[in-house]
């Protein structure tokens, strides 16, 4: 049979929307059956028939809601022909119709994935007008369900991949504040490619380290959480400086899922005096450094990117020079990752860059900013500035020294 479209509007106070209907059936007898019972039921329905399920396939669509399939069709082998069409029904509901004699298959159907089935010689109009609503709805409960179900298993995902990705800092030191913030750029997303992370190592040293892996998704996460684990393994071990980015570099090279990603990344060192610091770059946006007390004459600056090397993953056997900081008695350093200078400013085409965040982040500690009140008030200004939310995935980490406490000796 020739596929051909047949729709019914009957309209009826207090009725539904209008409801996009396939029916799968060869035989005349029981299409016009089906039709005229849906007339007689008043539910506003537009009608498809296909013959076979090669007709189906071509006419189905994404307003389809719901299939009816007569399981007796020539060229529809029983439950395997309704595997099929249940294979093809995306989010429609599917309906099976029977012989008196095939009641069984009914039940069979049902228990395969159909939402409901019903018997040919024993339906009338408001009994299919009603199993229709129904398969609809069923299957909607069933779609929400499984959407669901699928947030918490992906909820659970990335709780795991937060853990790995936002740690609990190691201190055990007085003088110090520490203050993040992490946001990834992908909407609806948990998780990104940033990662952080502070330890304080035997001796009383501070390491404070931040990395952006290229990319976003759920593997750019995963291989976040696997730097940073293997980092802070590395410095609990005795490793710094140039020989533990070199180790970093081979790990990455390693776990990565293809040659091209590459991580850029921002290591720090306080000694244990905490008034200097060993900075090394690999590819990534120079820290702030903040000098004086809040609200008071002070000083904020960029700190000096001339010594740095490529970011890991690009140059094998790459060298990442020493930068000396000398950090005063009172400070605060801010590392953070590229989405947080890479905004526009106003309507143009010109980003903030690190010139643009100092300046914000000169105005904020002028005012008495500190902690998270200024990490949040500084993503608010690059907001405004930018005239709409930050795309890209951005972290935060600042370490602050407060005057007048005398650091822990270990």
């Amino acid at each position: 049979m020739s596929t051909i479209s047949h729709q019914t509007h009957h309209f009826t106070p207090g009725t539904e929307d209008r409801i996009d209907l396939l029916l799968i059936d060869d035989d005349p007898s029981d299409v016009l059956m089906v039709e005229k019972m849906l007339a007689e039921s008043g539910l506003d329905v537009g009608i498809t028939v296909a013959g076979d399920l090669v007709a189906a396939r071509r006419t189905l669509t994404r307003r389809t809601q719901c299939i009816i399939v007569d399981l007796s069709t020539p060229g529809i082998d029983r439950l395997e022909g309704l595997r099929q069409v249940l294979a093809l029904s995306g989010p429609a509901a599917v309906v099976v119709l029977t012989g008196l004699d095939d009641a069984y298959l009914g039940v069979q159907a049902v228990a395969a994935g159909a939402e409901d089935y019903l018997v040919k010689q024993e339906v009338d109009g408001p009994l299919l007008a009603r199993a229709i609503r129904y398969a609809i709805e069923r299957k909607r409960s069933e779609e929400t369900e499984r959407r669901l179900v699928e947030a918490r298993i992906l909820g659970r995902e990335n709780a795991r991949l937060e853990r790995g990705l936002l740690p609990v800092p190691l201190i055990d030191d007085p003088s110090l504040r520490h203050h993040t913030r992490y946001r990834p750029g992908r909407r609806r997303a948990l998780l990104g490619g940033d990662f952080y992370d502070t330890v304080q190592t035997k001796g009383g040293a501070v390491h404070l380290m931040i990395g952006d892996v290229c990319g976003h998704g759920p593997d750019e996460a995963a291989l976040g959480v696997q730097l940073r684990m293997a980092w802070r393994t590395l410095v609990l071990a005795g490793h710094t400086g140039e020989q533990l980015l070199g180790t970093l570099d081979t790990v990455l090279g390693h776990e990565r899922r293809s040659e091209e990603i590459f991580t850029t990344l921002c290591m720090i060192t306080i000694a244990p005096s905490r008034r200097t610091a060993r900075m090394h770059l690999a590819g990534h946006p120079a820290p702030l450094l903040f000098r004086g007390t809040p609200g008071q004459e002070g000083e904020v600056a960029a700190l000096p990117e001339y010594a740095h090397g490529p970011a890991l993953g690009l140059v094998p056997g790459a060298e990442w020079p020493t930068t000396e900081i000398d950090l005063g008695e009172s400070w605060g350093l801010m590392l953070y990752t590229d989405g947080l200078i890479e905004g526009k400013v106003g309507a143009g085409s010109d980003r903030l860059g690190t010139d643009g965040l100092v300046d914000l982040a000169r105005k904020a500690h002028d005012t008495g900013a500190t902690g998270r009140g200024l990490i949040d008030r500084l993503v608010t200004d690059v907001e405004r500035l930018n005239g709409d939310a930050l795309t890209d995935d951005l972290a935060v980490l600042l370490l602050s020294r407060q005057h007048g406490v005398v650091p822990v000796r270990h």
